[in-house]
């Protein structure tokens, strides 16, 4: 793996943090984070990652950690003929998505933004396989990014009534993710990707 940007969130809604890195893979790309936030007055640890192939399609994704005293362990897999997992059992409310979102962390919306490479004045719907958190089950996500310029994109996800404009990196990564993320550390190992 070689490593292409890291990041370091602070979360506004919640007491919390999260930190991500970027690597290119042989085959693709994967993202690696913790993500450590104060959740109903409980404390919650998730080491997380994602697996893309080349064309930023969801692989593979995976979640480890606790909330509370509660462990918690999660596999999600995209499977070739379009059919998603989670820890195994197939998600049918999901199938023929192609972006995994971590409900719990700004990481994931990377891959559509970076799926899709839209020009500007673009848009196009991203509906998404959610893992809803505290649940951790799948369920479809439907959303949409319109590229306002080089660095900014309108965002919606009706389902929870948001619509905000994203102030987002080169590398992909969300800056500014207003209400929920600010980015508070950017580093890039390489100009390109």
């Amino acid at each position: 793996m070689r490593p292409h940007t890291s990041i370091l969130w602070r979360r506004l809604d919640l007491e919390g943090h999260d930190a991500c890195l970027l690597c290119a893979t042989q085959s693709g790309w994967r993202l690696r984070g913790h993500a450590l936030f104060l959740h109903d007055g409980q404390p919650c640890n998730l080491a997380y990652a994602a697996d893309c192939d080349a064309g930023w399609r969801t692989r593979f994704a995976s979640v480890d950690g606790f909330l509370g005293t509660q462990i918690l362990r999660y596999e999600v897999e995209r499977l070739a003929d379009g059919r998603w997992t989670l820890n195994g059992a197939e998600q049918a409310e999901v199938a023929g998505l192609v972006d995994v979102d971590l409900g719990f962390t700004p990481a994931t919306n990377l891959l559509a933004i970076r799926r899709f490479d839209l020009a500007v004045g673009a848009a196009a719907p991203a509906p998404a396989a959610y893992l809803a958190f505290p649940e951790l089950r799948l369920e479809r996500l439907d959303q949409t990014y319109r590229r306002l310029d080089d660095s900014r994109y309108a965002y919606a996800a009706p389902k929870f009534g948001y619509d905000q404009v994203l102030d987002v990196s080169p590398s992909g990564f969300i800056v500014d993710y207003p209400g929920l993320w600010k980015a508070i550390a950017l580093r890039c190992a390489s100009s390109t990707g």
